[in-house]
C-alpha cells in the first residue's frame, strides 16, 4: 500500500515502453507498471505508419471492390498487436522498415508459443532463414501467406512484407477476404479470426480497433455549456502538449520532477501529467483542485464505478485505481468529454490527447464539481 500511495503522490505511473514485436509479447506484457495500456490513440502511431494505413484503405478497393468498411483503425489494431506499429524501427520515406521485423522460428520448439513446425516456403527470401518459417514485417505474415496476398502499395514494383505500404495493403486485402462487410461486427471478427485462429487474439485486436475508432472522432461541444464547456475547451486546447511527470499547475504547463516509478523524469519537459492537466483546466472555470488524482476524487459529487460510464457527463473527472473501490489507490485522472472518451495525459512519452475511457485499467468512477 505504501508503494501505491507513493506512486499516486504525483499522478500517473509510467510505462515500461519499448516496441513489442509479437502478439505473445503483448499478451504477456501489454500494460505498464501503472496499469495503463500502451496506445489507443493516433498519437501513438508513427506518422509514416499512419500514412501506410490510410493509403491501404484507399487502394484496397482496386483488389477487392466488393469489400465494405475497411478503415485505418482496423489495420492499426492488427499492427498494434503484431508489431506495435514498428515502433523502435526506422521507417524510410518509401515505407521500408529497418531493421526488419521477424517473428520466432516456427520449428515446434515451443518458443513464442509455437508448437507446430512450419516448413520453409521462401528459401529465406523474406524471413532470412531457409531452415524453417517465421512471420515477417509489421503485419507478421508468413512468407507462404504473403506469396498469395502481397501487394505493391508504394508503386516501386517490389512486393515486400518489410515495406509499410505493401504490408498494410496486403493486410487490407487479406482482411477483406472475398468481399466482407467490415461494418458488421460479426464479419469484422471473422476477418480477424482468419488472421489468427484464437478468440483471445480476436478480443485483443478488436479492443485496439475500438480504442482507435473512439480516439479518432472529433469531440462535439455544441450541447455543452457553462463551466463544463470552459473546462473542456481549456483541456482540448492542450492537445499535443507533452506529458511531464509532475508537470502542470493552475497556470498551465510547467517543468516536472524526477522520477516516475519506471524512472522517467519530467524535470526537462514542460508539460502536464494527468492531475496537472485537470488542475489547469478546472482553474479556467474558477474551480481549485488539489494537485493529486487521489485527492481530486474527494471533491464534488462522487459518481460510483458501479453506475458505469453511462453516468458520466462532459466535464466530469474520470478516475482509475489499482484497487477500484479504494480511493486511496487512485493513480490516474482524466476529463470526460462524452461519447466514451476523455481528454488524457496518459504517460511519459505521449502528449495530451483524446482516449477511450477504456484505454486505462481500473475504472474507479468519476466526480462532478458543479
Amino acid at each position: 500500500m505504501a508503494a501505491l500511495l507513493m506512486f499516486a503522490a504525483v499522478c500517473c505511473a509510467a510505462p515500461v515502453g519499448n516496441a513489442i514485436s509479437a502478439y505473445l509479447a503483448l499478451k504477456t506484457g501489454a500494460q505498464d507498471d501503472g496499469g495503463i495500456a500502451e496506445g489507443g490513440s493516433p498519437a501513438d502511431i508513427p506518422p509514416r505508419m499512419m500514412t501506410a494505413y490510410n493509403k491501404a484503405v484507399k487502394q484496397v478497393g482496386t483488389y477487392v471492390p466488393t469489400c465494405q468498411g475497411m478503415r485505418w483503425p482496423i489495420l492499426a489494431g492488427i499492427a498494434k498487436v503484431e508489431s506495435n506499429h514498428a515502433i523502435g524501427h526506422t521507417i524510410a520515406t518509401n515505407g521500408d522498415i529497418r531493421p526488419k521485423i521477424y517473428g520466432v522460428l516456427l520449428d515446434g520448439s515451443g518458443q513464442g508459443g509455437n508448437t507446430t513446425a512450419v516448413p520453409d516456403s521462401d528459401g529465406g527470401k523474406w524471413d532470412g532463414t531457409a531452415t524453417g518459417e517465421r512471420a515477417v514485417g509489421p503485419f507478421q505474415f508468413l512468407p507462404s501467406t504473403w506469396k498469395s496476398i502481397g501487394k505493391d502499395g508504394n508503386g516501386d514494383h517490389v512486393v515486400d512484407p518489410h515495406n509499410a505500404d505493401d504490408a498494410a495493403l496486403g493486410a487490407a486485402v487479406y482482411l477483406c477476404g472475398g468481399g466482407r462487410d467490415l461494418t458488421q461486427r460479426s464479419q469484422l471478427r471473422a476477418a480477424i479470426w482468419q488472421y489468427n485462429h484464437s478468440n483471445e487474439y480476436v478480443a485483443y485486436v478488436t479492443g485496439w480497433i475500438d480504442q482507435y475508432t473512439v480516439a479518432a472522432q472529433d469531440p462535439g461541444l455544441k450541447n455543452v455549456s457553462g463551466k463544463a464547456r470552459t473546462v473542456l475547451e481549456a483541456a482540448l486546447a492542450q492537445r499535443g502538449v507533452p506529458y511531464s511527470w509532475g508537470g502542470g499547475n493552475a497556470s498551465g504547463p510547467s517543468y516536472g520532477v524526477c522520477c516516475s516509478p519506471s524512472g522517467k523524469s519530467g524535470a526537462n519537459i514542460k508539460g502536464f501529467d494527468c492531475s496537472g492537466l485537470t488542475t489547469y483546466a478546472y482553474a479556467r472555470a474558477g474551480i481549485r483542485l488539489p494537485r493529486t488524482a487521489a485527492a481530486q476524487a474527494g471533491r464534488g459529487q462522487r459518481i460510483p464505478a458501479s453506475l458505469g460510464t453511462g453516468a458520466l457527463k462532459p466535464g466530469d473527472l474520470v478516475f482509475y485505481a489499482y484497487a477500484p473501490g479504494r480511493d486511496l489507490t487512485i493513480y490516474h485522472v482524466g476529463i470526460y468529454v462524452g461519447g466514451g472518451r476523455m481528454i488524457n495525459a496518459a504517460r511519459p512519452g505521449t502528449a495530451v490527447r483524446l482516449d477511450a475511457v477504456g484505454a486505462m485499467s481500473g475504472f474507479a468512477g468519476g466526480a462532478r464539481l458543479w
